[in-house]
């Protein structure tokens, strides 16, 4: 007969059979994976910044960006967000002027964002991201996963003028209609009081963030239907890299540079991934190995690169 439970001694329930028990060390671990991702829309900004290379396609946008942005958001403030603030102010008067401002305030850039990317989509800017996605990846050592897709210079200096014209298609956010409309329904979310602009922002960020890895897909060649197995078993971590990514865009006469330094950080986190896939019985493929996966055009008799003389 065994002896009664000592009281210092912790009593374990019995968890039911077929049941695996996660010890607390497991669940902290896995709240943290899944928190971790949120942090990568920051490392391509600091990715951005160290790399002169990325700064011609930011510079060649800046006019541009100014004069769009300083007319979409200057109309939209003088004549859309007052309403908006009256509307917030007389409906939900509990949360007093200043909530009233705050929600006015993160409706009218939604809206201009909603605006400027669609502008930005229109005039091809998509390129200008998936350009510096592919050159993150060249840079963390993946060649072999762009040279299938588009011409490559090998003796380019720097990794942006090594990509040439795409010979497949080359998209890093296609356009969605459900995207859109998604947004434009979601916009008067920040009409509800405290949770609503949070709401917003999230679910929002959820869609962006698995699309900020669409490229990468494409890359490999995944079929949808894996494609969507994959984001749906990374959907915690996607929602959260999205959610960053979406208040940095947020921000006025800044968001097409962080439209940009989240495709780098998209690249960066993609970058980690695709190393956890090559890992063969307890390894990592080798630099050499990954050369000889290379297609013999792309590094042998790859095109001869010429610098623009202008």
């Amino acid at each position: 007969m065994s002896p009664p439970p000592d009281e210092t001694t912790p009593l374990r329930s019995a968890a039911p059979a077929g049941q695996q028990v996660r010890s607390p060390t497991t669940t902290r671990r896995r709240i943290f994976n899944s928190l971790r991702p949120a942090m990568y829309p920051i490392t391509g900004i600091w990715y951005f910044l160290q790399h002169r290379e990325f700064w011609p396609i930011f510079v060649a946008w800046l006019l541009p960006l100014v004069l769009i942005t300083t007319v979409v958001y200057g109309l939209l403030f003088a004549f859309a967000w007052l309403p908006q603030y009256l509307f917030l102010a007389i409906l939900f008067k509990f949360q007093g002027k200043a909530g009233a401002a705050i929600n006015a305030t993160f409706l009218v850039l939604g809206e201009g964002m909603v605006v400027i990317q669609a502008i930005f989509e229109a005039c091809c800017a998509d390129q200008d991201r998936v350009k510096i996605f592919d050159a993150v990846l060249i840079n963390h050592g993946f060649i072999d996963l762009i040279a299938p897709h588009r011409v490559l210079y090998p003796d380019a200096p720097n990794s942006v003028k090594r990509l040439g014209k795409p010979i497949t298609r080359a998209e890093y956010n296609p356009w969605s209609f459900t995207q859109i409309f998604e947004m434009i329904v979601c916009l008067p979310l920040n009409l509800v009081p405290v949770i609503g602009t949070p709401a917003f922002i999230m679910i929002t960020g959820a869609r962006m963030g698995k699309l900020s890895h669409y490229r990468w897909y494409t890359l490999r060649g995944i079929p949808k239907k894996e494609m969507k197995k994959d984001l749906h078993n990374r959907s915690w971590e996607y929602l959260w890299f999205g959610t960053v990514a979406m208040l940095l865009e947020l921000v006025p006469f800044l968001n097409f540079l962080f439209l940009l330094t989240s495709a780098a950080g998209a690249a960066i986190w993609a970058s980690e991934l695709e190393k956890r896939s090559r890992v063969r019985v307890g390894r990592h493929i080798s630099d050499s190995e990954r050369r000889a996966l290379l297609p013999q055009q792309a590094h042998e008799d790859g095109p001869v690169y010429h610098d623009d003389l202008v």
